[in-house]
């Protein structure tokens, strides 16, 4: 037995040449890309379950953007664009509690020589990297094992080390 009929979606030469663009784009986000075909050919009349088989995406996925794109229809192109209208809303969570300067401030101190700082240790610890963050007033508080999950990230984020390495050997 077939649910409620989709609701319809009328679409301006504008808002189809931004969606056709967006959809055909070489540097368009794959995401972008299926939401704009998506919306298009939810104009052209197809059901959300012929349009997540062309897309390759679930029929609540369709349904999901086809209610956000009428929700934000009223809203004038050149308030917010097409494609501004197909990225995702901000996620709900707990903004962040450690600012990019303590960031890097915590990697100027990692890079730093522990004796440097009156610590007896060769290498930096969880632990010892969050006192010494804790002692200089960097951060109010933070765990070792935080402090250690930030250095680690920030590590994989950074120049490879086979590159210093070839760097070394000239």
């Amino acid at each position: 037995m077939p649910g409620p009929k989709a609701s319809q979606i009328a679409l301006s030469k504008e808002e189809l040449q931004a969606l056709l663009k967006l959809e055909r784009g070489h540097n368009t986000r794959q995401q972008i890309a299926k939401r704009a075909k998506m919306i298009r050919l939810a104009a052209r009349g197809l059901d959300n379950g012929g349009i997540s088989r062309s897309v390759g995406v679930h029929r609540h996925t369709v349904s999901q953007w086809r209610q956000r794109w009428l929700l934000l229809a009223p809203i004038p192109l050149d308030e917010l664009s097409v494609e501004d209208r197909l990225e995702d809303l901000p996620r709900p969570g707990a903004p962040a509690r450690i600012t990019p300067d303590q960031r890097c401030q915590m990697e100027a101190l990692a890079c730093e020589v522990p004796g440097e700082s009156g610590r007896p240790i060769s290498q930096w610890t969880g632990r010892e990297i969050a006192d010494e963050m804790m002692k200089r007033n960097i951060i109010e508080s933070i765990s070792p094992r935080h402090a250690a999950r930030l250095l680690k990230r920030s590590h994989n984020s950074s120049a490879s080390e086979s590159l210093l390495a070839e760097y070394d050997k000239r």
